[in-house]
């Protein structure tokens, strides 16, 4: 072999270690990992296929596969994706609550101000009637003219 050529996109482990990798690699991607925490990171892909980093890093077109799968699909697993899914899911109805609230808070605000209104216009009428009561009413005509 010369430096790097062609031979660097080539497995250089064997058929027995490249399909523990591809194993392992499905099991991380689909789900569930049978020996990791099911992160998507190299070193649990040599984990999961009970394999040295260095004889990981000597497969280079299962690694090759690997940051392709990676690149088009993101680091998140299964799991992660229906979690952030889940997370997304309820921000988004927080931020409708927080508007509902907001628009309740708003209307219970102009309700107070219309309750003190009525209140103080219901004390100034009861004033108002308080002090009509002791007041004497003179009438217009005497009572004893009737025509």
């Amino acid at each position: 072999m010369t430096g790097l050529g062609d031979s660097s996109l080539e497995d250089q482990v064997s058929p027995r270690t490249a399909a523990a990798l591809r194993s392992a690699m499905t099991r991380l991607f689909e789900g569930p990992p049978q020996r990791t925490d099911g992160r998507l990171t190299k070193e649990n892909l040599y984990k999961e296929a009970q394999v040295s980093r260095a004889t990981m890093n000597r497969a280079h077109a299962i690694l090759t596969e690997w940051d392709a799968h990676l690149a088009a699909h993101g680091k998140a697993t299964p799991g992660e994706a229906e979690r952030d899914a889940a997370i997304s899911d309820l921000k988004k109805r927080l931020t409708k609550k927080t508007q509902e609230c907001t628009l309740l808070e708003n209307k219970l605000r102009a309700a107070h101000t219309a309750i003190a209104v009525l209140f103080h216009d219901n004390v100034a009428l009861r004033q108002q009637l308080h002090q009509d009561t002791t007041t004497v009413v003179t009438p217009i005509r005497p009572r004893g003219s009737r025509r």
